[in-house]
């Protein structure tokens, strides 16, 4: 490993271990990318378990973002996602986003999967992304499962009011739409999963970027990486459970790191 954890890298530091991490990917056949909510955080979109600032400090999330609760009580559920939506949707891919699309694109990454609903990874340019736990990107009538764009909905959703009239519905099944993400209480998408688990076994590097690899079974996925003899980079501040095994572990902002990596690599 290159470095323990303890306070951010910095100076001589942080340069080895990007160093460190930069040759590992030169030398891959197959890299896959693993990424959270830290990766987006530099765009605006807050986390969900940061102390003071992630979502679930201000929501219990079985009281605002359950299956149940989008069944039972739509109006409260696209109340708590109402401003999630506008974020998102003002939301820019930053330079973090930007490097990953980049290295995909000369051949260097083969797979992106990805925890976030954001969409930022392929606004970014990145085309291999398995997004695990789903995207707000579509919405599907709970009936007739037509999916559409989210935006086209996007005045309804956006509008000041909060009751079951002003829900976006279904043109075809009239029923309350559905955002394409995984709720508390609903499996997860069982064809992107397969997929994430083959590159995972393939890989022979893995890079975690922006995840504390707290969520499972999602977190599950960079260490059947490592099982299966991949080498680990992990680019997060806060610790996470595989920080014992890294052979590059870089404590700093994802969006300082992956661009300077990025041009080593490149």
């Amino acid at each position: 490993m290159s470095s323990s954890r303890g306070t951010p890298l910095a100076g001589d530091a942080l340069s080895q271990a990007i160093q460190t991490a930069a040759g590992l990917l030169r030398a891959a056949r197959h890299v896959v990318v693993f990424t959270g909510a830290g990766i987006s955080t530099p765009s605006g979109i807050p986390d969900f378990r940061s102390a003071g600032t992630g979502l679930w400090e201000r929501d219990n999330p079985m009281e605002v973002a359950s299956l149940d609760v989008f069944q039972t009580r739509p109006e409260r559920f696209y109340a708590w996602l109402r401003p999630l939506l506008k974020g998102q949707w003002a939301a820019k891919p930053n330079p973090a986003h930007i490097a990953l699309a980049q290295m995909e694109a000369a051949g260097v990454i083969k797979a992106v999967i990805t925890q976030n609903i954001d969409d930022l990874h392929q606004r970014a340019g990145s085309k291999n992304v398995y997004e695990v736990h789903g995207s707000l990107r579509t919405a599907t009538g709970a009936s007739c499962r037509e999916t559409y764009p989210s935006l086209r909905f996007r005045a309804q959703i956006e509008g000041s009011a909060e009751g079951v009239n002003s829900l976006p519905r279904c043109p075809r099944c009239e029923r309350v739409l559905k955002p394409d993400i995984v709720l508390f209480g609903e499996m997860l998408p069982h064809d992107t999963w397969t997929e994430a688990e083959r590159h995972c076994r393939r890989a022979d590097v893995i890079l975690v970027a922006g995840s504390s690899l707290e969520v499972w079974p999602a977190a599950s996925l960079p260490d059947l990486a490592v099982e299966h003899g991949a080498r680990l980079i992990i680019n997060n501040l806060s610790p996470t459970f595989l920080d014992e095994q890294a052979d590059a572990l870089l404590a700093a902002d994802v969006a300082e790191v992956l661009p300077k990596i990025a041009s080593l690599v490149l």
